[in-house]
């Protein structure tokens, strides 16, 4: 229970230092940067590997560029969406 409670705030801040890189921000507060930090860290591990310091079961380097490429991503799709209507 308390890996998970640990998992979850890493994530968080994780997601945090990924949309204050990202263009455009993530919305949602902080459930938005739990989102994009586990995503984030699951983009991060498949591009880039398990480098750097390792916290929580995530690398926290690529974890954050990861979260950055879903914040950014996500902000593109999101204002397609706005142009479009």
């Amino acid at each position: 229970m308390l890996g998970l409670l640990i998992t979850i705030i890493i994530a968080i801040i994780i997601g945090i230092i990924g949309s204050a890189i990202a263009p455009g921000g993530m919305p949602g507060g902080i459930l938005g940067a739990m989102i994009a930090g586990l995503v984030g860290a699951w983009i991060g591990h498949a591009l880039l590997g398990k480098w750097g310091p390792v916290i929580a079961d995530m690398a926290i380097v690529p974890a954050i560029i990861g979260a950055a490429i879903f914040v950014f991503l996500l902000s593109l799709i999101s204002r397609g969406l706005r142009s479009a209507t």
